[in-house]
């Protein structure tokens, strides 16, 4: 039997390559965010283009790094999350740059002149080109995996790299636009410190709304995505149009922005903690396997407890060990929110097939653990006793109970 990929049942797909769809998707945004800077080479000239182009990445690092911070505790696949940014700084972009463009020149600013054709396109017709073309991706993770939305946490997450993107395609153009007019000092302050978070949090509301949708049957799968979007156009219609009024006007703005920031932060400690109390409620069935105890479940349902696990791990067995327990953790709560999904009805259909791989995971990053240190110290979290399924030895119970089956056999991962 094949060495088991701990990546690849993790992310839920099958082990090897990249897919062919995949392939061509990140060619395809790649190719369109080249063709949006050779927009900017063209209008504004190569140097300023790599000026802007440097100025815009600036802070892209530690923004992603925020983003990824938020999503430690149920992490989503990487091949998705870059797929999502690349279709923000490519397609997207560089489609509502071909269609704002348009607007401009052939409906808002013959219909209203150049002056107020400028604040129409920019309050109305923008946000509703960029969020729908923003949002598309969204909605291509909902359709096509769905599994992958467990909460408003993994929404948040997706759009945040989607408006990430967007908003570093964008700056690019805003540089080049500053250097010609020598507003770039003022333009860097603006877009790239103050308020680099704006397109996330626009898109944030589609992706809130995609997350529901993901969690619902009937009606509730189609408005659902369809309230975020339009939240998300009147954010950015409101951020745009502030500038006609001001100081005052961008007061408002940057203060529903900041509004709009602090709720979404409740939304995702508020679903961190249903993450946890599904761990905490579906876990101990498992206890009969061996894979689980209530120590366990106990150090699987906090942040820290988990960190100090891999703390552990790393002082017990090294690097290798660390990775062991991280694929077990991980393995667990994907193991556990499959069961919240499948409480909803909203399960993939091979789901009990998923959970046994999900077994095998966890149960081949345990024994190559205690492969690599057979009588491991005591773990922190299982007290003065020895309750930890680190630590046992000897075979598990297959015995009956509320799991009938048993994780597959054959070569666990190679750690």
């Amino acid at each position: 039997m094949a060495t088991l990929d701990p990546k690849a049942v993790l992310d839920n797909r099958r082990s090897g390559r990249p897919s062919i769809g995949l392939i061509i998707g990140v060619a395809v945004c790649s190719a369109c965010a080249i063709l949006a800077l050779l927009v900017d080479v063209y209008q504004g000239g190569p140097v300023p283009t790599i000026i802007g182009l440097f100025l815009a990445v600036l802070p892209v690092p530690l923004l992603i790094a925020g983003v990824l911070f938020l999503d430690r505790l149920e992490p989503e696949p990487r091949r998705t999350i870059v797929f999502a940014f690349l279709w923000g700084a490519g397609v997207a972009a560089l489609l509502a740059l071909v269609i704002n463009t348009a607007g401009l020149a052939f409906l808002t600013v013959p219909l209203f002149g150049p002056q107020a054709g400028y604040y129409v396109s920019a309050t109305f017709g923008a946000p509703l080109v960029e969020e729908t073309l923003k949002g598309l991706v969204l909605i291509g993770i909902l359709w096509f995996s769905r599994q992958e939305l467990d909460g408003p946490t993994d929404g948040v997450i997706y759009a945040a790299m989607v408006g990430l993107g967007f908003a570093l395609t964008e700056n690019v153009t805003y540089y080049v636009r500053a250097l010609e007019s020598g507003t770039l000092v003022m333009t860097f302050v603006m877009r790239g410190l103050i308020s680099p978070l704006a397109h996330p949090l626009f898109t944030a509301m589609i992706g809130l709304g995609v997350a529901y949708a993901a969690q619902r049957h009937g009606p509730a799968r189609f408005w659902g995505p369809a309230l975020g979007w339009v939240a998300a156009c009147v954010l950015h219609g409101i951020w745009n149009g502030s500038s006609r009024w001001g100081l005052a006007g961008l007061a408002v703005a940057y203060g529903l922005l900041l509004l709009v920031a602090i709720a979404l932060i409740v939304v995702v400690v508020r679903d961190r903690k249903r993450i946890v109390a599904t761990i905490a409620r579906f876990l101990p069935q498992y206890q009969p396997t061996g894979l689980v105890t209530p120590e366990d479940v106990r150090m699987l349902a906090t942040l820290g407890g988990r960190r100090q696990a891999r703390h552990w791990a790393r002082i017990t067995g090294g690097l290798r060990a660390t990775q062991a327990m991280s694929d077990y953790q991980l393995a667990a709560t994907e193991l556990a929110l499959m069961h919240a999904r499948a409480e909803r009805g909203v399960a993939e259909s091979h789901w009990p097939r998923r959970r046994d791989q999900l077994l095998a995971l966890m149960n081949a990053a345990r024994t190559a653990f205690l492969i690599r240190r057979p009588h491991p110290p005591n773990p922190p979290w299982a007290g003065g006793g020895a309750h930890s399924g680190f630590i046992r030895q000897g075979p598990n119970p297959p015995g009956p109970g509320p799991y009938q089956g048993h994780p597959p056999q054959g070569p666990g991962p190679r750690y």
